[in-house]
């Protein structure tokens, strides 16, 4: 089972990152608009590849596969996409997921999605940064980075019993984070232009 991770205060306030909260009026739109910045710096000829980490047998650690399933049932033409409820991707098969997408694709963008811990006031809180998630890391367990960017949301309270926390998370907020961060990439990708060429999407 994949474990949450803990991002650095410091890192949090990098101006290539933006978190915000999920329940604000124009939080999609302020997402989207920040991945679709994103993305431009990504040739149309490259794939991108979105792997959702997590598990559906915690609460709090699903928001990726929830992610995922959702994404999958907006069938977004071109996106090639790991990491449902059905088909998750967790600390058993993470290392051969991304040695299948590395195997299959010629220099994959990878975009990770992840659920972590964080501060009280963190609590629901979407972010999108540069650079990989370090699944595991705040609970001193060896995977291996995922991304070249990532989007996580702050699903409970770090720093004391994250398994037990995990468990523990309300479902209801996983369940609108999850949609929030799934419109948002929906918003973003078919807004692109590169989108436009690509015929079909491929689900993995």
């Amino acid at each position: 089972m994949k474990l949450p991770f803990h991002r650095d205060s410091h890192k949090e306030k990098e101006p290539d990152t933006l978190k915000i909260m999920h329940s604000e009026n124009n939080c999609v739109e302020l997402l989207s608009e920040r991945l679709i910045a994103s993305l431009q710096h990504v040739p149309p000829h490259q794939p991108i590849v979105l792997v959702c980490v997590g598990t559906d047998r915690s609460t709090g650690d699903a928001l990726g596969p929830l992610v995922g399933s959702q994404l999958r049932r907006l069938n977004v033409d071109g996106l090639h996409l790991y990491g449902t409820l059905d088909h998750p991707v967790h600390a058993m098969n993470l290392s051969e997921t991304l040695n299948t997408i590395h195997q299959h694709y010629n220099n994959p963008f990878i975009i990770a999605i992840d659920a972590c811990l964080g501060q009280l006031t963190s609590v629901g809180c979407i972010q999108i940064g540069q650079g990989p998630v370090k699944p595991g890391a705040g609970v001193n367990k060896e995977l291996p980075p995922v991304g070249h960017m990532h989007v996580t949301g702050i699903v409970n309270v770090g720093g004391f019993m994250e398994y037990f926390v995990l468990q523990n998370t309300r479902l209801s907020l996983v369940m609108n984070m999850a949609e929030i961060i799934a419109k948002s990439f929906y918003s973003a990708l078919t807004g692109k232009q590169r989108w436009s060429t690509t015929p079909l999407a491929r689900i993995e």
